[in-house]
């Protein structure tokens, strides 16, 4: 009789370097080793404090001024946390002092918008958002895009960036926000594009979203490349959403070695 205590390796346990994913992990026993269940305990907390831990909009605005950019912080209808989990149609609008402010800070009409909401996970704001920005706003600058300062929204879904848009007559709209968090990837972030958003017009299907961008994911420079590929062709169609193909990974694809099936050795 094989004693309990003792962890039975999985043969399948070299794959763990092609993925994050949780398989051959082992077993002790009929159960999970000791290390697995507490690993999986603990992605499980960093996942629900991604959710839960309010974002810190005042220290992220001032690191955005410590680099030069403006910002101006707003907040949904979703007056706290519990709101904005149960009700998503609150987060798709400004509140009216929000909006009341947005107007007193309107100058000039501008081509482009840029958007930060917390979403789902405050961690991957906190994390990438200010890198991102680093990287996107002097590209937009070298094109000569008009840009007011970066809208930080508080307890803010998606097509909250519609509505900024839209009282700023942009052509572009780009929101960054945190994605639901996985047990893998609790600090993924989110980039939606829009082209000539309308509150209350657009839907899901007129946007192009860029996903998974954290340390483990696509990194800052592969999803710039996607978004300003994105920009590029949604000026020259004239639209975005579905019928605007992101064609960056397919060009890059093509430059690569074939790959070898990993599965056939391991039969």
């Amino acid at each position: 009789m094989s004693d309990p205590l003792q962890i039975t390796p999985d043969p399948w346990q070299s794959l763990n370097q092609f993925t994050a994913a949780r398989i051959a992990l082992g077993r002790a026993g009929m159960s999970l080793p000791t290390q697995a269940c507490l690993d999986f305990q603990l992605a499980h907390a960093l996942a629900r404090d991604a959710v839960n831990i309010p974002l810190d909009f005042t220290d992220l605005a001032g690191r955005l001024a410590a680099n030069g950019i403006g910002s101006l912080t707003l907040q949904s209808q979703a007056e706290n946390q519990r709101l904005y989990l149960q009700r998503p149609d609150l987060g798709r609008l400004l509140s009216p002092s929000s909006q009341k402010r947005l107007k007193n800070h309107m100058l000039s009409p501008a081509d482009a918008v840029v958007v930060v909401a917390d979403g789902l996970s405050s961690t991957a704001i906190a994390h990438h958002a200010g890198p991102f920005l680093n990287l996107l706003l002097p590209e937009l600058q070298n094109n000569n895009y008009q840009i007011p300062p970066v809208c930080l929204v508080k307890h803010g879904r998606v097509a909250v960036g519609d509505a900024i848009a839209e009282a700023f007559a942009a052509r572009l709209c780009i929101v960054l926000i945190g994605e639901r968090p996985g047990l893998s990837s609790p600090d993924s972030m989110g980039i939606y594009f829009t082209y000539q958003a309308k509150s209350g017009t657009s839907t899901d299907a007129d946007r192009n979203c860029i996903s998974n961008i954290h340390h483990n994911g696509l990194s800052y420079a592969q999803a710039l490349k996607k978004l300003l590929f994105l920009i590029a062709e949604a000026e020259k169609l004239e639209l975005s959403g579905v019928n605007l193909k992101d064609e960056t990974t397919e060009t890059e694809l093509e430059n690569l070695p074939p790959l070898r099936n990993f599965l056939l050795a391991h039969r």
